[in-house]
């Protein structure tokens, strides 16, 4: 079987799995709520309910269509459905599958990255498990006697040291798309001061458009 043929056959499957996997989850997600308003008859007021997803929906949002979209070509389609259904996707899922594409050297997109990002992915998950395991049987010992300034910048820094490690990573093989994306994000802030959700979405589709015209530009060239 040729890789195209095997890609098709991969992602249907993948889609075939993943999409009632990822739906039955979050239905699920949805049981210790039930059961504990069938427990102690405590059911919260609609509009109590409505109003709060509101608020969220307003909050984050627009991390539903971005996070899919800007994650994908690090995760893959298997590596999305896996991260989604796992969490923890940007400081564990990102970088995992970003370390294993840069060690095989795979390009975003093909069978061997696809294969490469699924397999760093549930490796990631299993050590997840094993982590958070012995994080819940001697992690409140381990920071009881940790200083407070270590506990400060674990708790403060540590997701933006990851994040800014992964933008490191392709900023060393794509430095104008890096270059265009971090300026753009200072522009905005620095001139405009939009809220926190309008400035990842610009940013984000505003490197993915400034990506698409350098590809255009250097495949007419070439």
């Amino acid at each position: 079987m040729e890789n195209k043929e095997f890609m098709k056959e991969w992602k249907r499957n993948s889609i075939r799995i993943g999409t009632p996997t990822n739906i039955i989850a979050a239905f699920t997600s949805f049981i210790p709520v039930i059961w504990l308003c069938l427990k102690y008859d405590c059911w919260p007021d609609p509009k109590v309910v409505l109003a709060g997803w509101g608020m969220v929906a307003l909050s984050f949002g627009a991390f539903y269509i971005v996070e899919p979209i800007s994650y994908y070509a690090s995760l893959g389609l298997t590596g999305t459905y896996l991260s989604f259904l796992s969490g923890n996707i940007g400081n564990m899922r990102v970088p995992c599958a970003t370390m294993a594409l840069e060690t095989t050297d795979s390009e975003p997109g093909t069978l061997q990255a696809e294969v490469a990002s699924t397999m760093a992915i549930c490796g990631s998950i299993i050590t997840n498990l094993i982590a958070t395991t012995a994080a819940v049987l001697i992690g409140s010992v381990v920071v009881s006697v940790l200083p407070d300034i270590v506990v400060s910048a674990l708790t403060k820094y540590a997701a933006a040291a990851i994040f800014g490690g992964t933008f490191g990573t392709y900023a060393l093989k794509y430095p104008k798309v890096a270059i265009f994306g971090i300026g753009l994000a200072l522009a905005m802030k620095f001139l405009l001061s939009p809220p926190a959700w309008v400035l990842i979405v610009v940013s984000v589709f505003g490197s993915l458009g400034f990506a698409r015209l350098m590809y255009v530009k250097e495949k007419k060239s070439a």
